[in-house]
């Protein structure tokens, strides 16, 4: 497969943006910023971020604990900084008990090592989170490799009154399905 056709592919999917702050073996402060970041899990509280494994972030995060910032819409010059553009306006750094994080984001999620699990090209980090900062501003987002801005909402509230409303699991122990018969569809190479 084509890897510039992949990432573009890849590209298509709008994602936050976010910057994975640690300290290096000698105490320094580090980030990336990075867009491959997934929630995992409530119980046990786990995130996950992908790095690449050559990259200098991924050899710092190996056992360390992070933070994960969830960088706010008017901060896309912190992404760029730490995507290796970096500008003159200082950085919002914040000391942290566990780890440094970044001031002024949407949401920050701190977070101790869980477990580092091979993903191909990059290492996929594992962090439990130990703390969270949440703020109302609005995140930054990333979609065909350019930032955007989230727009108005389509309905206050999405998951009310569907089966898999996420206050009771996508779907409890009660739950049962019913199988029906679905006509055949011709197959077509237009979609």
């Amino acid at each position: 497969m084509d890897p510039r056709t992949l990432r573009s592919t890849f590209g298509r999917f709008a994602t936050g943006v976010t910057v994975i702050t640690c300290r290096t073996p000698d105490g320094a402060h580090h980030g990336a910023t990075v867009t491959a970041f997934t929630p995992i899990s409530l119980d046990p509280p786990l995130v996950q971020v992908a790095l690449t494994r050559t990259s200098k972030a991924a050899a710092y995060l190996e056992g360390a604990a992070f933070a994960v910032n969830v960088l706010a819409a008017d901060q896309s010059d912190v992404a760029m900084h730490f995507a290796g553009r970096p500008g003159s306006d200082p950085l919002p750094w914040r000391e942290g008990a566990t780890a440094p994080r970044l001031g002024g984001t949407a949401a920050t999620l701190v977070c101790r090592p869980w477990r580092t699990d091979d993903g191909g090209d990059h290492l996929l980090f594992l962090g439990e989170v130990v703390e969270v900062i949440t703020t109302d501003r609005k995140p930054l987002l990333f979609h065909d490799s350019a930032f955007h801005h989230i727009g108005n909402p389509s309905s206050e509230v999405v998951w009310l009154g569907c089966q898999d409303d996420p206050s009771t699991g996508w779907f409890d122990a009660t739950t049962s399905f019913t199988a029906i018969e679905v006509p055949a569809i011709p197959r077509s190479t237009h979609y």
